[in-house]
This record gives structure tokens, sequence and C-alpha cells, in this order.
């Protein structure tokens, strides 16, 4: 090879090191130049919302998803549920299984020294609470005669004689003397 290949190749190089990124460079100029004289448009031009306007906006967008009406409560008289109901729907959740070293419905041998205390006891142990049972079994909207029909329905079922109190009377009633119950099973608390 010759000097002059030699020089031509390294001249070339460095040419093109230069010659490239001239080349993006000039490119990039004339599209701007072209896009600045051929591509000039007027902006929109939108009115600036007033007060009034961005207040509207606000209190729209902060407005509640939905609203909730809760529901008058019955009017209606007060019925005792039977002590079956109760059961079922309180006192089963822990009494059937037998959660919280709660006595299981039907188990004799559990309920016997329960049933030992007498029913007023029971009775009175449900409405106020023992050991890991809360009292009214957690649902503080029972009544006494509620509890107590339940109290006699589990201890029935596991091997009591109890009699559940009998339903008072509605308050329409209540005008004609009723005959008083001999005795009455649960105090109020």
């Amino acid at each position: 090879m010759s000097k002059k290949d030699d020089s031509y190749s390294s001249s070339s190089f460095w040419q093109l090191i230069i010659a490239i990124p001239g080349t993006i460079l000039a490119f990039t100029l004339l599209i701007s130049l072209l896009a600045h004289f051929f591509g000039k448009t007027e902006a929109p031009t939108t009115p600036a919302p007033t007060a009034a306007e961005v207040s509207a906006k606000v209190e729209e967008a902060i407005q509640p998803v939905a609203t909730v009406e809760v529901a008058a409560a019955s009017t209606g008289e007060h019925v005792d549920k039977s002590g079956e109901e109760v059961t079922k729907a309180v006192c089963a959740l822990c009494h059937a299984a037998g959660l919280m070293a709660a006595p299981t419905i039907g188990n004799k041998e559990q309920w016997a020294p329960r049933i030992a205390q007498g029913y007023e006891t029971l009775v009175q142990h449900a409405i106020a609470g023992i050991r890991n049972m809360p009292a009214r079994g957690g649902n503080p909207d029972l009544t006494d005669g509620e509890i107590a029909n339940a109290v006699a329905h589990m201890a029935n079922a596991s091997g009591a004689n109890f009699e559940p109190p009998k339903a008072a009377a509605p308050a329409a009633d209540s005008a004609t003397p009723a005959a008083a119950p001999a005795a009455e099973p649960v105090p109020a608390s």
C-alpha cells in the first residue's frame, strides 16, 4: 500500500465522524424551518373560566355518589320471638358447635350442672353474660322474654323441663284486666 492510501482512509474516518452529526443537525434545522414557515396556524383561543364556573364544577365534582336513607323503625308492636327462633338466630352460633366453652345444645352432660342452678339463674346469666358469653348473647336488641324463651328452648333440648314465660298481652288488650301470672321467672334488669 502506498502512503496516499493510508492518509485517505484516516481522513475519511474523521470526515465521516463529523459528517454524520452535521447531517442530522442540518436535517433537523431544515424540518424546523419548514414547520415554522409553512405550518404556522393560530392557536385556538378558549376563554378563561369565570370564578362562578369553576366553583360550580368543583361543587359538582365533590357531590356524593349516593345517599343513604335510613328507614324508620317499625311502629308496630314488638312481639317476642320464640325460643327456637332466637336460638337459631343468635345462640346457635356458639351453642351449636360449643365455641368458647359454651355447652352444646342437646349435650345433657354439659347442661346438667347448669340446669341444676335453676331456670331463673340461667336466664339471669344469659341476660347479664357469664364467663365467655356476652350479655344477651351479643345481641342487645333481644328482650328479656326472648332470652328467657331461648334459655328454656336450649335447656329443654338438653334434658331440662323448663316452661318459658307466657308472652305479654298486647297493649290494645290491656284495657281488659288479665290474670296475673303465678310467678314471673324473669326479673327486669
